[in-house]
């Protein structure tokens, strides 16, 4: 095969990748809490025809020849910056206005975490998210309370009948990792600890480099429409670049052919 069609193969296959992340990106523009995707990727190994410093005949120093062998995909990152809060005005909603995570428990135990909001409070009266899954520390919620309020510190509080002072019914923490590129994504607006994304580091909310909680508010997605439509236009074009080289590489193959006859 023309080492130019291979290079060209490995072209469209990473533009295709890139462009598979970006309508990812842009088809969760409305979900809350998603963080967009990045694509990275290296060059692949060279062909060293003349090592870069050899001296040639007439005592010169070359540069060398080096032939590149194309790209592959290196791997794919969560970009953790913040997404714009929207207010909401459901009470259980809330946002975390800086780093870190809510932490849940899966139906397995195991545990995940999440930056969705979305909190309701189950028929047993504890509170958990929108799939469902319990908050780590769980929190249970009275059956006749009759307004709950969330504290940027994370405590959960209720008004009850017949008392003027509210009571206080739990503890929200968040949850931060040296690395959160690192983290497993499961779907469900979920995440899974790994050894690349470090041990969590469980805290209160506004402490240290812990996020603050904001009530009736939901973090929007991060993704900037503007800026995936001009990635994707880049990679648009790349991809048709590249295909005219695997083109241009077949013709010159076919002329080699036929004046080989």
């Amino acid at each position: 095969m023309n080492p130019a069609m291979w290079i060209s193969k490995t072209g469209v296959q990473a533009q295709d990748a890139k462009l598979q992340a970006i309508a990812n990106n842009l088809a969760n523009v409305n979900t809350v809490g998603f963080k967009r995707d990045r694509v990275v990727f290296e060059d692949l190994f060279y062909q060293v025809d003349q090592q870069p410093g050899a001296q040639s005949a007439d005592n010169t120093v070359s540069n060398g020849v080096q032939l590149g062998n194309g790209t592959r995909l290196l791997g794919t990152q969560k970009v953790f910056t913040n997404g714009s809060i929207q207010t909401s005005g459901q009470a259980l909603d809330v946002a975390i206005v800086g780093n870190g995570f809510l932490q849940v428990r899966r139906p397995n135990g195991d545990p995940a975490f999440t930056r969705a909001g979305q909190l309701q409070v189950d028929a047993n009266g504890i509170m958990v998210n929108a799939q469902g899954l319990p908050l780590v520390p769980q929190i249970t919620v009275p059956n006749n309370a009759t307004a709950i309020t969330i504290g940027e510190n994370g405590m959960v509080s209720a008004t009850m009948p017949n008392s003027t002072a509210p009571a206080e019914l739990g503890q929200l923490t968040v949850t931060t990792f040296v690395n959160p590129t690192g983290l497993l994504a499961l779907g469900d607006n979920l995440f899974q600890e790994t050894v690349a994304s470090g041990n969590p580091n469980e805290g209160k909310p506004g402490d240290g480099g812990f996020g603050k909680l904001k009530q009736g508010a939901l973090e929007g997605s991060n993704v900037q429409v503007v800026e995936e439509m001009v990635d994707m236009i880049a990679a648009q074009r790349t991809y048709e670049m590249n295909t005219k080289v695997l083109s241009a590489a077949d013709n010159m193959l076919q002329y080699l052919a036929q004046a080989a006859r």
